[in-house]
C-alpha cells in the first residue's frame, strides 16, 4: 500500500487532491511580513487579493519547508506501513527539496522498511497541475508506483510550458530574469517569453513587443510544438489576469477549433510570488518542451 502526495506549488487545491484521494502538502509564502500556508492558513485562496496586494507595491517572498514539516506529512504513513509516492514542482527551483532530504535520513532510521518515492514533473503551476491530474488518474485506478514512474518517463518531457509576465519585476527580485531586462521590458514594453525545459528551469527562450504579440508569440509555440493536442486538455494559468484569457482562448479556438478542451485557472500562491499579477501561461501535450 502506498500514498500519494502533491504540493500546492503544483496549483493542486484540497478539492482536486481529495478527488484522487492524494493528499496535499502545503507550500509557504510570505507577505507583508506574515507567512501563510495555502489552505491551512485559509480554506480558500484569493487570487484577487494576493495579486491586488503585489500591484499596490508588495514584494512577497517563498522560502523551503522545514525537515520537520515533511516528517509530520510522511511519518503517519510510514508508521501506518504505507510508502509514499510525491508528485512534486521542479526540484532545481527551492531549496526545500534539501529539507525533504534531512527528514528522509531520519525516517529511514525509524521506518528502514517503508520507502519513498518522487516524481518530478520539472515544472510548477499549470503544467505540473496537468501531469499531477494524469497521474492522480492512475493511481485512482490502482496503478502500482512502478507503472506510474514508467508513465512519466515518456510524458513529463511531452508537457509544455509557455508563459510571459506583463510586470517583469516580481521576476526581477526573484532571479528568474535579470534586473536590467526587467527594467528594460517595463519601458519598452519587451515582454520575456518564457519556458520550462526538461532540466526543469525557466528560460527565455525568445521576446515579443507589446501583450498581444506576447500572446501570438505564445500561440505559435503551441502550433509549432502541440501533438495530438485535443486528445489532451490545454491549461490556460493566470495571475488575476482573465483579461488575458479573454483574449487568448478565442485565439486558441479559431486555430483548432471550437471543441478544444480548455481549462483555466489561477497561478498558486507561491508561483505568482515569482511570476507577479497579469501573468498568463498555457501548457499542453507536445512533441518535446
Amino acid at each position: 500500500m502506498y500514498t500519494l502526495f502533491f504540493d500546492t506549488d503544483c496549483d493542486i487545491t484540497p478539492e482536486i487532491a481529495k478527488s484522487y484521494g492524494a493528499k496535499l502538502i502545503s507550500m509557504p509564502y510570505e507577505i507583508n511580513g506574515k507567512e501563510y500556508f495555502p489552505y491551512v492558513s485559509y480554506e480558500k485562496y484569493d487570487a484577487h487579493e494576493l495579486n491586488e496586494q503585489m500591484r499596490k507595491g508588495a514584494l512577497p517572498s517563498t522560502s523551503a519547508l522545514s525537515p520537520e514539516a515533511y516528517k509530520e506529512y510522511f511519518e503517519p504513513e510510514f508508521k501506518a506501513g504505507r510508502d509514499v509516492l510525491y508528485i512534486h514542482f521542479s526540484a532545481v527551483m527551492s531549496a526545500t527539496f534539501n529539507s525533504l532530504r534531512l527528514a528522509m535520513e531520519d525516517l529511514k532510521e525509524k521506518y528502514p522498511e517503508r520507502r519513498l518515492e518522487m516524481i518530478d514533473t520539472k515544472g510548477i503551476t499549470l503544467g505540473s497541475l496537468s501531469l499531477c491530474m494524469s497521474m492522480g488518474q492512475l493511481y485512482k485506478e490502482g496503478k502500482s508506483i512502478e507503472e506510474i514512474k514508467e508513465w512519466a518517463k515518456i510524458n513529463v518531457d511531452k508537457q509544455a510550458f509557455y508563459f510571459f509576465a506583463d510586470n517583469l519585476k516580481f521576476f526581477a527580485k526573484s532571479g528568474r530574469v535579470g534586473g536590467f531586462a526587467a527594467f528594460m521590458g517595463g519601458i519598452i514594453g519587451i515582454k520575456p517569453i518564457i519556458y520550462i525545459g526538461t532540466d526543469g528551469k525557466m528560460t527565455s527562450i525568445g521576446k515579443a513587443k507589446g501583450r498581444k504579440n506576447a500572446l501570438q508569440k505564445i500561440l505559435d509555440y503551441v502550433i509549432e510544438l502541440e501533438e495530438d493536442i485535443k486528445k489532451y486538455p490545454v491549461i490556460i494559468a493566470h495571475g488575476d489576469a482573465m483579461y488575458l484569457v479573454d483574449e487568448f482562448i478565442p485565439m486558441l479556438k479559431k486555430q483548432f477549433g471550437d471543441d478544444l478542451n480548455i481549462m483555466v485557472e489561477d497561478v498558486n500562491p507561491t508561483a505568482v510570488c515569482h511570476c507577479g499579477p497579469d501573468t498568463l501561461g498555457v501548457t499542453f501535450h507536445a512533441k518535446h518542451r
